[in-house]
């Protein structure tokens, strides 16, 4: 996105929600450097029911400019999506239109009249490459003002992995925590060890059931020196996230489910498919478990590593409790 001027129309297509989140949030600053007042309206599938897209796009009594986000547009139903299609024929003047689509075959039509009508197309694919993810690393410096060394980029990839989340933020900390060009030294200083081991790590294989990976990520994270208390927020954050999701109440939809589980939208998949062959007295354990090891590292037991194991093991045993 290097043009001055925000389009009218513009289609974000890809898979990796980072990238996507950035291109998306870089058209609303766009529309807001035109104009302060913009009204932003970022919608889900699940928020656009029949009439939502004319309600959000029809002509303002006061005139004030809008930036209308559609997210995963290939999940639209066919009668939404004919809804699209229909008013990207005749669009409003004052109404910048943002189509989010993840790729491939499905919802395809409705990429395809976009870009007849004239959309922008940003692409956000995933790097598969170990040269893209290396040209990613290199460009978040370039962001931020800063160099990174060849060797170091790669150091600071192999020590984080390839979750682009994950790289983005070693990075961001690394120019927070350092001055001039970054090198090896300043890596092997900020990222000893695995940084996949991260506490959310050990929360996912954990109440994924995944026992002894659970574990060998837990040791690690704790060589590393990552606190016993994050650890313990994040295996309690993942144990929230399955109560919610597990029995979502009638009637909510997925941006207040997200809200409620205190994660962003794009994760309700993962929960979703952790949630898996989870009971509510399983949940239920789970939690009561969290509750105890949180008693017992902050001072009513003396050993928080052993707590987090008994946590960890008894979070993936409640897994398959009926």
């Amino acid at each position: 996105m290097t043009s001055a001027a925000v389009s009218p129309l513009t289609v974000v297509v890809g898979d990796e929600e980072l990238l996507v989140d950035r291109a998306v949030a870089e058209i609303v600053a766009m529309a807001r450097a035109e104009d302060p007042e913009v009204d932003v309206h970022d919608l889900l599938p699940s928020q656009v029911g029949p009439g939502k897209l004319a309600e959000v796009t029809s002509p303002s009594l006061f005139g004030e400019r809008r930036v209308v986000i559609l997210r995963s547009v290939h999940d639209l139903t066919k009668d939404l999506a004919g809804e699209v299609t229909g008013y990207l024929k005749d669009p409003a003047d004052d109404v910048v239109l943002v189509l989010v689509h993840a790729g491939g075959a499905k919802g395809k039509a409705l990429l395809e009249a976009a870009v007849k009508a004239g959309a922008a197309r940003v692409t956000c694919a995933k790097p598969t490459k170990a040269t893209e993810r290396l040209q990613f690393v290199k460009g978040e410096f370039s962001r931020a003002g800063r160099q990174i060394t060849a060797d170091a980029a790669q150091a600071l990839l192999d020590a984080v992995g390839n979750d682009l989340r994950e790289l983005a933020a070693a990075c961001t900390q690394l120019v927070a925590d350092t001055e001039g060009r970054v090198d090896v030294k300043a890596v092997a200083r900020y990222h000893t060890g695995r940084a996949e081991a991260s506490g959310f790590t050990v929360a996912d294989r954990a109440v994924e059931g995944r026992l002894s990976d659970a574990l060998e990520q837990l040791r690690w994270s704790l060589s590393v020196g990552t606190a016993p208390v994050l650890i313990n927020s994040a295996l309690a954050g993942a144990v929230r996230g399955l109560a919610v999701v597990a029995q979502p109440p009638r009637g909510v939809n997925d941006a207040e489910l997200a809200k409620r589980a205190k994660v962003p939208p794009w994760k309700l998949k993962t929960l979703r498919q952790q949630a898996r062959g989870w009971t509510p007295q399983g949940v239920a354990r789970a939690l009561e478990v969290v509750a105890e090891t949180d008693a017992l590292i902050k001072g009513a037991g003396r050993d928080p590593a052993y707590a987090l194991e008994r946590a960890v093991i008894g979070i993936a045993t409640a897994r398959a409790q009926r």
